[in-house]
């Protein structure tokens, strides 16, 4: 009875709250900015209220999100010396990705010895992530192309950040490419991403935290270690196991972490850009949340409809991780708690433990979708017209060097750049909008991380393993 009051008292509160705002954005009435602010803080006592009686870890990453930006608003120089806090919970979650990868996937390999299954997987996986990030770029070329949101913008009065100076390209690597003829560039710079995916020091891959390495190097261990004979496998197979069941209950103490994590994320993005810069370059926001929207409408949705996945406890399993991606602008902070949130919802171990880390570099659909969006935004605020045929080489061209995307904050602006420095378009248009970027970071991360955790389901149902009750299971134990 008292969760139903004080959720009403809740939703009172902030019905009010929405129509005041709506009142003073549009100047309907005068209403002075010190009363927007005492609203702003009865409606953050009346959800923290909320959040207390609950006593639910989502509802506070929730509650911490949007008290992080009224916190943002109101104290903006209090918001930035908050920055520390979400840095230093992105830092406690970066150091289960390793242990977390390498144990459940050798565990999910030499556990149970089967290696066919571990081929099946691997190629349905890449099957899916090339089909699904394919129709993430051409939605991205075909809203932006409808919407021209580069055309007639102002990049003067644009916000103005450095680029970052990192490049796709080593030292090493320009040097041979200067002593080899143009037209096998591309050929070189895929192979060097192939090179790059082999770690040489699996201590060195855990600490730069290169998922794709650890991966990698996972399921060689696990195969050499499933080829060994029962008796000697089984002191490895064990260690693992207790591995990775202690990296998930160490995940479960980090999360407690989480809500302030978030909330201090959310109140430096806020004060450090203002509300206001949502105003500058609305047409490239809204083009990029329309062509998400889309995406995830037109896409995964029917996925999830024709294989049949309850929509309704499929969003429930993944809104924790996705308020974590969304605020932290990181994949890597969501990365264990989708894990163990798919393994919840009736995914076998060893299918999320291969899907999910490989999605990380393989499936990143809404940066795709972004990179393309915003090349050829890029090109338009500049005057260039590119034709149908460039733009699909850009496209191609994003296919392969989108895979190497790091699931860190701002890791899409080294491929952006890189991309406008091969076919010719001008930098500085991605330094006005590197302003806005983290605003762009929230939604495309939050859509990487619902891409990868649908993947694992996808993967689950087609290779038969998919456990159709846990759902359900889980959705009466909340209850």
């Amino acid at each position: 009875m008292l969760k139903k009051q004080v959720g009403f008292i809740t939703l009172f509160t902030v019905s009010i709250a929405i129509i005041l705002t709506l009142i003073y954005e549009f100047n309907l009435f005068a209403v002075h900015p010190n009363v927007m602010m005492g609203v702003r803080w009865v409606v953050g006592a009346a959800i923290t209220l909320n959040a207390i009686v609950r006593k639910n870890l989502t509802t506070w990453i929730l509650t911490c999100l949007v008290l992080g930006v009224f916190v943002g608003l109101d104290f903006p120089n209090l918001a930035r010396a908050m920055q520390p806090l979400s840095q230093g919970f992105i830092k406690l979650v970066k150091t289960i990705v390793g242990p977390i990868l390498f144990a459940t996937l050798v565990f999910g390999i030499a556990g149970h010895s089967d290696l066919k299954s571990v081929g099946r997987m691997a190629w349905k996986s890449m099957l899916y992530f090339v089909s699904a990030t394919t129709l993430a770029i051409f939605i991205g070329l075909i809203v932006i192309n409808i919407t021209k949101a580069g055309v007639g913008v102002d990049v003067a009065n644009m916000p103005h950040e450095e680029l970052p100076q990192t490049s796709t390209v080593t030292e090493s690597d320009a040097r041979a490419l200067e002593h080899i003829s143009e037209n096998v560039h591309g050929v070189y710079k895929f192979n060097t991403f192939i090179r790059d995916t082999f770690p040489e020091n699996i201590v060195k891959s855990v600490y730069e935290n290169k998922v794709l390495q650890i991966v990698i190097f996972g399921v060689i261990f696990g195969i050499g270690l499933a080829l060994v004979e029962e008796k000697k496998r089984k002191p490895l197979v064990d260690f693992t196991e207790s591995l990775s069941e202690a990296m998930f209950k160490f995940t479960n103490l980090v999360m407690l972490f989480a809500p302030i994590g978030v909330g201090a994320a959310m109140a430096y993005t806020v004060g450090h850009l203002g509300v206001d810069i949502l105003k500058n370059l609305f047409m490239l926001l809204g083009s990029l949340y329309l062509a998400l929207i889309l995406f995830l409408g037109c896409v995964l949705l029917p996925i999830a409809l024709f294989l049949k996945i309850p929509i309704k406890q499929f969003i429930s399993a993944v809104k924790e991780p996705v308020s974590i991606a969304f605020a932290t602008t990181s994949s890597d902070a969501a990365l264990p708690k989708a894990m163990s949130a798919m393994e919840k919802f009736g995914v076998p171990r060893k299918i999320v433990s291969f899907v999910i880390p490989t999605g990380y570099s393989f499936n990143l659909d809404g940066t795709s979708l972004y990179l393309s969006l915003a090349s050829i935004f890029v090109a338009q605020a500049a005057g260039i017209e590119l034709s149908i045929g460039q733009q699909l080489l850009i496209a191609f061209t994003l296919m392969i060097t989108s895979k190497g995307v790091a699931a860190v904050p701002r890791a899409s602006l080294i491929v952006l750049i890189a991309t406008a420095d091969q076919f010719g378009l001008p930098t500085f248009v991605i330094a006005a909008i590197l302003g806005i970027d983290e605003l762009m970071d929230m939604a495309r991360t939050s859509v990487n991380v619902i891409g990868n955790c649908l993947a694992t389901v996808v993967v689950a149902k087609w290779e038969g393993e998919f456990d159709e009750e846990a759902p359900f299971r889980k959705e009466e134990i909340e209850a």
